[in-house]
């Protein structure tokens, strides 16, 4: 589900689940447990095995879920997130293919993003399920002044567009896309602990405390998600998906 390789400090974190590494209960629980273990690394390099990084939320197992079993997919949902954003040390997304939804949250996450291949984008309206906070933030965070349009849009774009419109650091070839996530790893990690852990503070804190202050619409969130309205939408979702 989730191979770690060591390289000169640096933990590479390589998501291998199934086909297109979708997010489901088990794997984001993988995510956050793996990523507690690694607190001691000099920096962390996150990638896909195969043709996608991430293709996000299991729509058709969520649509097969109980109220009980959404609302432990959504808390999952944001442990996994949070623990990836909050990670003390530097992070390298190293997207390897289509980073979307969930996905391409999980890239958003990181300090650093570079894509090779594919398309990436936040298609959570797309499909017709409601922003928890944390993602939302997190994506407004790292988009900035195109993140509103990106959201309700849904769109999914290739790389050198992601690049331009904020999603992205750096567009690289696949061949060149994981010596390109170490090296930059490797600058970032000699980076003095105290002064990184002062910096992720100063980027990131107002961020974490719009997210803490998003409680109690995150319980409305999780009611939603189970509701029969964006159940409808989902499964309309996927039945456009499978006449295409």
């Amino acid at each position: 589900m989730i191979a770690v390789d060591h390289q000169d400090g640096i933990a590479v974190v390589r998501l291998e689940h199934g086909k297109v590494n979708v997010l489901d209960l088990e794997l984001l629980e993988a995510i956050a447990a793996t990523l507690r273990t690694l607190a001691d690394a000099d920096a962390l390099v996150l990638t896909g095995a195969g043709r996608a990084f991430s293709a996000g939320v299991d729509l058709k197992r969520l649509l097969e879920s109980s109220a009980g079993e959404v609302e432990a997919f959504l808390l999952a949902l944001d442990d996994a997130l949070l623990t990836l954003y909050d990670f003390p040390r530097p992070t390298v997304a190293a997207v390897n293919g289509h980073a979307i939804a969930g996905g391409c949250i999980l890239t958003q996450c990181c300090d650093y993003r570079i894509m090779s291949a594919g398309t990436i984008g936040a298609a959570e309206l797309r499909v017709g399920v409601p922003f928890p906070t944390a993602p939302l933030e997190i994506f407004r965070s790292a988009v900035g002044a195109r993140a509103a349009e990106l959201v309700l849009t849904g769109r999914t774009v290739g790389p050198e567009e992601a690049l331009a419109l904020g999603m992205l650091d750096a567009v690289v070839e696949p061949d060149e896309l994981l010596d390109t996530a170490l090296e930059r790893a490797a600058q970032l990690a000699r980076i003095p602990r105290s002064t990184f852990a002062h910096t992720r503070e100063q980027l990131r804190g107002e961020t974490r405390r719009r997210i803490a202050a998003g409680a109690d619409a995150d319980r409305r969130t999780r009611a939603l998600w189970h509701s029969d309205e964006i159940r409808g939408a989902v499964r309309g979702y996927l039945e456009q998906l499978a006449a295409r």
